[in-house]
C-alpha cells in the first residue's frame, strides 16, 4: 500500500513539472517569465514598414530657364523590372504657384499628392489668403519627409518641387530623409548622372529660352529612354510661368527615336 502511494505521488509530481517545462508546451509560460499571447505581437509590438518600393517611377528633370520653370517626367510605374503600369502621371499641379513631381514609390506618392490636395482644400475652405506656392510647399514638403525618416517610417520619394516663391523662378529637390537644396537645375534617379550634365553644358553655351529649355528637356528624356531600362517613351511636359502653369499630358517620344544603333552595341547577349 505503501509503495503505491508513493508512486502515485511520484507521478503527479512529474506530470505537475512537465506542465511547466517549455520544451513540453511551445509558446507557452516558462518559470520565472511572463506569458506573451500569441496574438499581441500582430496585434501590438510587430508593426512592418515598406523599405522596399514594389511599383516605382524612374527619373524627374527640372530647369530654370529665362521666363520661367519646366518639368518633365516620364509615365511609367515598373513594378521590378516589368513596364506594369504605363500611364501614372506623376506630374501634378498644387497650385498656380507650384508643381510637384515625384520619383520612388509610387504608393507614396499617391499618399502625399491626397494629402498635399487636402492641405490645399482647407486652406481655401478657411479663406487662407496666400497661395501656396513652390517655396512654401518644398518646406513643408522637407519637414514631412525629416520626420517620417525620423520615426524610421520614410516616404520612399525624391521629390522636385517647381513654381514661384514671391516673383522669382523656384525649382528645388527633397529627398526621403529631408535632404533638399534649391538649384536652377534638378533631377532624379539616372537624371542626376545624364541629363544634368547635359543641361549644365547647354546653360554654359548661353541663356535658355522657352523653346530651347524644351528642346533640351526632350533631348535628356531621350538619353534616359535609352540608357535607363526604367523609363518609357511617353512623358509628362510641366511649363511655369509668371502667368500660370501648362501641364502637358501625353506627349510621345517614340517617333523622335530610333534603335537601330542597338545593332552597333557589342558584348552583350
Amino acid at each position: 500500500m505503501t509503495d503505491t502511494r508513493q508512486l502515485c505521488v511520484m507521478m503527479a509530481g512529474a506530470s505537475l513539472s512537465g506542465m511547466f517545462t517549455p520544451n513540453l508546451w511551445s509558446g507557452g509560460p516558462a518559470p520565472g517569465q511572463l506569458y506573451n499571447f500569441p496574438a499581441s505581437k500582430t496585434q501590438h509590438d510587430s508593426k512592418t514598414h515598406t523599405m522596399y518600393p514594389s511599383t516605382s517611377g524612374t527619373s524627374v528633370v527640372g530647369l530654370v530657364y529665362d521666363g520661367g520653370v519646366m518639368l518633365a517626367a516620364d509615365t511609367l510605374g515598373s513594378y521590378g523590372s516589368l513596364a506594369r503600369f504605363r500611364n501614372i502621371n506623376r506630374v501634378f499641379k498644387v497650385t498656380n504657384k507650384a508643381v510637384l513631381a515625384c520619383s520612388g514609390d509610387i504608393a507614396d506618392y499617391q499618399f502625399i499628392r491626397e494629402v498635399i490636395e487636402q492641405k490645399v482644400r482647407d486652406d481655401e475652405i478657411h479663406g487662407y489668403t496666400p497661395e501656396l506656392n513652390a517655396g512654401a510647399l518644398h518646406c513643408w514638403l522637407t519637414r514631412v519627409l525629416y520626420n517620417r525618416r525620423s520615426k524610421f517610417d520614410p516616404l520612399w520619394l525624391e521629390s522636385v518641387v517647381a513654381g514661384y516663391k514671391g516673383d522669382k523662378p523656384f525649382l528645388g529637390f527633397v529627398d526621403k530623409i529631408g535632404t533638399a537644396f534649391e538649384a536652377k537645375e534638378v533631377a532624379t534617379g539616372f537624371g542626376v548622372h545624364l541629363a544634368i550634365p547635359m543641361i549644365r553644358e547647354a546653360r554654359e553655351k548661353g541663356n535658355l529660352t522657352k523653346d530651347t529649355a524644351r528642346k533640351l528637356l526632350v533631348d535628356c528624356l531621350k538619353v534616359l529612354y535609352y540608357r535607363d531600362c526604367r523609363a518609357h517613351f511617353k512623358y509628362q511636359l510641366a511649363d511655369i510661368t509668371p502667368e500660370g502653369i501648362t501641364i502637358h499630358d501625353d506627349l510621345d517620344l517614340k517617333q523622335d527615336t530610333s534603335w537601330e544603333v542597338a545593332n552597333f552595341i557589342r558584348g552583350y547577349d
